[in-house]
């Protein structure tokens, strides 16, 4: 064990984890993340704290990290490098570890162009690999970027993110193996839809013996309604949804694709425990929190091991 993270303690056990997401609001209202975080207490294993998702300005993962560790859950501190510099980065990390946060995932975040503030500067003073480098050493080594000593080091569970569908596919394991090479403990992969390219690219991860070097919880999103599905097939980069589910989503009403979408993600759950190399599950509901439970009772995922 590198690491005191309860999801490690899962992973390290042999069980098939899961994990969850809570997006800060857009305002002063931690009682909406204690909400958020209600609907996922007991059935899941740790909860992604997202920041500035989709370069939006929202509350700071690590004040909502911090409310959700209070309600008793583990959070999951994600961190992008386009808002802060490496010296910001080491004092949130120490900051967050000090107030019992113990895992994190790395991330280089979303072009300030794609939010609200297309005028913001983007930092990336590092990239999402040098950023888990540094974690990695600044736990094992116990050595800030700089190379100065840490007194009293952060033991972080090491996390990032890895996206099977972007361009160009084939360079998409060895930018996963560079990850791992950086110090990634684990990864969280972007929503899969295009269940047959994932599979594809596990292949290509077996085949380099990555899914011995690190865990790999497959991403899945419940799809509201067919146009929650086409603006994901069209507007959202780096995702592949294909037109088959497109269509099965429009076969039914309207009243009912809530259930079609929740049913898909149950099917999509069942086939990727099939898939060798697949560590667990990161249920992304977004602003749909109430369902995961459903989710994970209806995929068998439930009741979450005790370790």
């Amino acid at each position: 064990m590198k690491t005191d993270s309860k999801l490690e303690k899962i992973l390290a056990a042999g069980h098939l984890a899961v994990t969850g997401e809570c997006g800060p609001p857009r305002g002063c209202m931690p009682d909406k993340v204690r909400e958020k975080a209600k609907y996922l207490e007991g059935v899941v294993d740790a909860v992604n704290i997202t920041d500035n998702q989709t370069a939006m300005v929202r509350m700071s993962s690590f004040a909502a990290s911090v409310i959700v560790k209070q309600e008793g859950l583990n959070p999951l501190l994600q961190m992008v490098s386009r808002d802060r510099n490496r010296l910001s980065m080491q004092a949130d990390i120490i900051g967050a570890y000090s107030l019992g946060i113990d895992t994190m995932l790395c991330l280089s975040g979303d072009h300030t162009r794609f939010g609200d503030h297309p005028m913001a500067l983007n930092v990336h003073d590092l990239d999402s690999i040098q950023m888990i480098k540094m974690v990695k050493d600044m736990r094992d080594e116990g050595k800030f970027q700089g190379g100065a000593e840490i007194k009293g080091a952060p033991k972080m569970f090491i996390g990032a993110a890895a996206n099977p569908f972007a361009d160009p596919f084939e360079l998409r394991v060895m930018r996963l193996a560079k990850k791992i090479n950086a110090g990634a403990d684990f990864i969280q992969t972007q929503c899969i839809f295009n269940v047959p390219k994932f599979e594809q690219w596990m292949e290509g991860v077996r085949k380099m013996g990555l899914h011995k070097k690190t865990y790999i919880l497959a991403g899945v999103t419940p799809m509201k309604s067919v146009g929650a599905a086409r603006f994901m097939q069209k507007r959202v980069p780096g995702m592949d949804v294909p037109q088959e589910l497109v269509d099965r989503m429009a076969s039914v009403p309207k009243e009912e694709q809530a259930e079609e979408g929740v049913k898909i993600c149950v099917e999509t759950i069942q086939r990727l425990k099939q898939v060798e190399g697949v560590s667990g599950f990161h249920i992304m509901a977004i602003e749909w929190e109430e369902k995961v439970p459903e989710i994970c009772e209806r995929a068998g995922l439930l009741p979450r091991p005790q370790v």
